[in-house]
Order: C-alpha cells, then structure tokens, then sequence
C-alpha cells in the first residue's frame, strides 16, 4: 500500500476522535483574555503525540519597541503561547504550521440557532464561533502530524507548530513566537480560504478620525458648524481614495475580488443632545493594504487625501481632521504563484482532489505578513474553512474539508521537509 493509500486510511480511522477533538475546542470561549482552557486542550494533544513543547506568557515589554507591535492588552497573563517542535532526523527543509486560538465575540447570542460555543454535529457541519476561523484549520494541523508521526513516516526537517493569541488584534502571539526565534523555510497558516491558496495576504490599519465642527442650539443651527455634517465631506473623500487606489491595482489574483483594497468605515460617534449642533463626530474604520505596499506609504496617502479637504472647504484649514492610528495592524504578505511552496501545495491539492485549486490574493490580513516580512519565511494561506462564516453568526466549517487538508497537508509536509 503507497503512501497516499496509507494516510487516507489513517485519517479515516481518526475522523470519529477528530470531530470530538474539534467539539471540546469550540465549546471553549477563546475570546481573548480567555485563550488558555482552548489553550490546555491544545498542550494535551501536542504532549499525547510526543512533540518539545514550548508554553510561555507573552510579556509586553518585550515586544513593545518592535515596529510590528500594536495591541491594546498590555496583560498577557494566563493565556499563554505554545509551541510544540516535532524534530527532524536529518537536514530537511523546516516548516511553521501556524494557528490561532483566539476568536472573535460571538455577538448577539439571540440570532445563533444553536448555542454559539455549542459545537453541534449537523449534516457534516460543525457550528460554533471559532470553528471555521480557525479552530477547524488548527485541527486539521494536528491531524496531518498526528498521521505522519504515527506512521512512522522518516522526517528530515522539523516541523513547528504554533497554536498563537491574539491573532484577530494584531498578531501579538505571533510575533512574540517570532521573537522567541522560531523560524523556518516556510510556513503554511490554515485560516478559511474556502480550500483556495492565498499567496498575498491584504494587510489593513485601523484609524480613528477626528472631525471638528463649531457648538450652537439647534433652532441657531446657522450660528454653528455640525461637525456630523463635516463628517459626511470626510467620508466621501475616504469613498473617492477607494476608488482610485483600487483602480491602480493590476494583479491578477485580484481578478475575483470586487475591491480589492477596500476603506471600511466600521463605527461613527457624535453628538450628545437632539437639540444641538455636534461639535465634534468620530469616525473609526480600516483600510487595507497591498501585498505591495507598505504601511507607511499607504498612511502617507490617506494622510494627503484628508489634508486635501480644504481645497474644497475653507473649515478644513482651520480645522484639519485629527488622524490617529489605533489598535492591530496586519502587514501584508507578497509571494509570487511561481514560489515552490506554492507549487508544492499545488501539486499535493491535484494529487488529493483531482481538481486544480483557485490561486487568489487573501481579501484580509492574517499573521503571514508577520512571519514573512518579520522573519522573511515563505508563506502561503490555505485552509478548510468557509470564509463567508468567519466572524458571522452561526459559524460552521464542513467536517470533510478538515480532513481532505488534514491529508494534502501531510504529503505535503512529508515532502517539503524531506528535501535537502
């Protein structure tokens, strides 16, 4: 029996605990501050499949000084970090295998159909917040390890797996893993690509905007400048760089995505009194950002954008809009559809499915772009959940997909880390 035929096998074996495994995950509220009971489950099946482990609580003034921390905990404790190494027998090419535990909130628990952290089993779908994005991903890791090292299957590169906090604000876990020195050849992230590979990762910024206008009674409105008003001007000039900043982008891989760089304005707040004339009104949101671009360079642009509004309102110059950059930050991820990491995948998808995967630029930021911008490693997203889930209500992943990954991902790694 080949190898191939040896690992559906033993996938198929597994499914029954795998399902089981995926439940007690999900059924843990991981929001962050809430990591380590998910946490605990994650170190038991890294220490029943023999791997080094590695637990430790990130402490912020470690990574504080470093240019990709932005997160506003500053308290890490309890919710640690693990690292389990599975270690090679020779001089094999090393790979990261990169999950996060935390979650977003699960919202109004009234829209959910079933208990949000339920883990129910419903026609080959496993529901709760977390499943999809990326618990289901994370499991599907495991499983592909759990396979290779229980068949015995001879690895010349170490395989590093990283179950990592606070993804969903920023990449501190990460990072922090990162600076801990873990590094390697390449790293594969399985966050909800819908099974496509995602070469270039979307970065994004969240920014906090400041719109000034003049108090007044509401019957004297003319005696006043509403700053809600203001805000409007504001927002259809963020409406205007959209545009043209994703008229400029040519890449390929964008072809399916409608807007490739998108502005998202996500929460606006002003005004404290019906019969008055707002003299302030705040306006949060994101801006994403190409795998070609830097941060920098696109917070110079939408600086100039906003700066450019007194050319068509005298308020403006007085009165320029307070821009402040606020919260996580995702750096974008570039590599090339051509990379052997990608055709590696590629050819194990084939190999699997007998279908030709969809090659695509990820529509949102992950913790790839830290890994290979930070640590200059290879990186590719490609997992089983459904993206159109992640952070909705009533999440669920399809069970089949965990395990049609589970085995691209250990012929995959079996070869990747059996090259020289």
């Amino acid at each position: 029996m080949d190898i191939q035929h040896l690992i559906k096998k033993s996938i198929e074996e597994k499914k029954k605990a795998t399902i089981e495994f995926l439940q007690k995950l999900v059924q843990e509220d991981s929001i962050r501050g809430n990591e380590f009971n998910a946490q605990a489950i994650i170190i038991e099946k890294c220490r029943e499949l023999g791997l080094k482990l590695d637990i430790w609580e990130v402490e912020e003034n470690k990574l504080k000084d470093h240019p990709f921390y932005r997160c506003d905990r500053v308290d890490f404790t309890g919710n640690p970090n693990v690292v389990g190494v599975y270690s090679g027998n020779g001089k094999g090419k090393s790979l990261i295998l990169n999950g996060h535990i935390d979650v977003v909130p699960e919202g109004d628990k009234q829209n959910w159909i079933d208990h949000p952290f339920s883990g129910v089993v419903k026609n080959g779908k496993l529901y709760g917040r977390g499943s999809t994005d990326m618990k289901g991903g994370t499991t599907a890791l495991l499983l592909a390890m759990e396979v290779i090292i229980e068949l015995n299957i001879p690895i010349k590169g170490d395989i590093i797996f990283q179950s990592v906090i606070e993804e969903e604000s920023g990449g501190t876990g990460t990072l922090a893993a990162l600076m801990r020195g873990y590094t390697a050849d390449a790293a594969i992230i399985p966050e909800p690509t819908n099974m496509k590979i995602f070469p270039k990762q979307q970065g994004s910024m969240w920014f906090r905007l400041t719109v000034k206008g003049k108090s007044a009674h509401g019957g004297t409105r003319y005696e006043g400048v509403n700053a809600i008003e203001k805000a409007y001007k504001v927002i259809h000039a963020l409406q205007k760089l959209e545009d043209e900043r994703n008229s400029r982008v040519k890449d390929s891989l964008y072809k399916r995505t409608p807007i490739p760089l998108p502005i998202n304005v996500g929460r606006i707040d002003s005004g404290k009194w019906p019969s008055s004339v707002p003299d302030t009104a705040v306006i949060e949101g994101r801006v994403g950002v190409g795998p070609w671009e830097t941060l920098p360079e696109v917070e110079k642009e939408f600086t100039s954008c906003l700066e450019k509004l007194k050319d068509s309102d005298p308020w403006f110059e007085q009165h320029p809009v307070d821009i402040k950059w606020f919260g996580g930050r995702w750096q974008p991820g570039d590599l090339s559809p051509e990379h052997e990491l990608v055709q590696e995948l590629l050819h194990h998808y084939k190999r699997v499915l007998s279908a030709t995967p969809i090659i695509e630029a990820s529509p949102w930021g992950t913790d790839g772009g830290i890994l290979s911008q930070g640590g200059k490693i290879p990186v590719v997203v490609f997992g089983p959940g459904t993206t159109e889930m992640a952070h909705d209500t009533n999440e669920y992943i399809e069970l089949e997909r965990i395990f049609q990954t589970a085995e691209i991902l250990s012929l995959f790694i079996i070869d990747w880390c059996n090259k020289e």
